[in-house]
């Protein structure tokens, strides 16, 4: 298990994540409290702008994440914690 309060995620398991979900925008939490601090709920990000900020301030990337071998659950949708439940008891 990985505290990413204590340390942040690095580019590498971001990326992969990314190659899992399929952007890194589905990833990116907007409900982090800076998204709308920093006025970037007014702005028209890119993939590379959503991967900047997760890898500067872990309360952007969308949590909780689970990976259980190849695969990734992101967020507490009950279907994600269904399917990461079902996954894990296998």
């Amino acid at each position: 298990m990985c505290n990413i309060k204590e340390n942040n995620i690095d580019a590498t398991t971001l990326d992969w994540l990314k190659e899992k979900v399929g952007s890194y925008e589905a990833l990116f939490s907007k409900r982090a409290i800076k998204y709308r601090s920093l006025g970037l709920n007014e702005m028209k990000l890119t993939e590379q702008d959503y991967r900047n900020y997760m890898l500067e301030e872990y309360t952007f990337l969308k949590r909780p994440f689970m990976i259980n071998g190849e695969e990734v659950f992101i967020g507490n949708a009950q279907k994600e914690v269904d399917a990461a439940v079902k996954s894990f008891k296998k």
